[in-house]
């Protein structure tokens, strides 16, 4: 089943469950501020994205800026970091089975849903 993390304060997000809703898949809304997913969780979220922790990082928020910008992390503090502050996980993320995709570009989600 095709799940999504989202934000509903977010345009890119809506956008993207919209999509989602008129391609009438089956699909689980994860409500990842309110529910921020666990370590385990979103270690394998970044490694289904292929991507180093720190890409999926919004780094021009604010809790970002003030509180970690300039501190040398790792990869498990980085992941650390977005659990304890849900905020900074960059969104909306469209997940398969084995796969994942950042679903800010609508076409791009289009493919990856079919």
């Amino acid at each position: 089943m095709i799940q999504i993390y989202h934000n509903s304060r977010c345009g890119k997000s809506r956008n993207c469950l919209a999509l989602l809703e008129n391609a009438e898949k089956e699909f689980e809304v994860i409500n990842y501020l309110s529910n921020p997913p666990s370590f385990e969780e979103l270690s394998n979220i970044i490694q289904k994205l292929k991507m180093k922790p720190i890409e999926l990082v919004r780094q021009k928020e604010k809790i970002w800026i003030e509180n970690f910008k300039d501190q040398k992390m790792n990869d498990d503090q980085i992941i650390q970091a977005m659990i304890s502050n849900p905020i900074l996980i960059e969104r909306p993320i469209v997940i398969t089975d084995n796969k994942a995709i950042i679903g800010r570009d609508l076409e791009k989600v289009a493919a990856f849903i079919l």
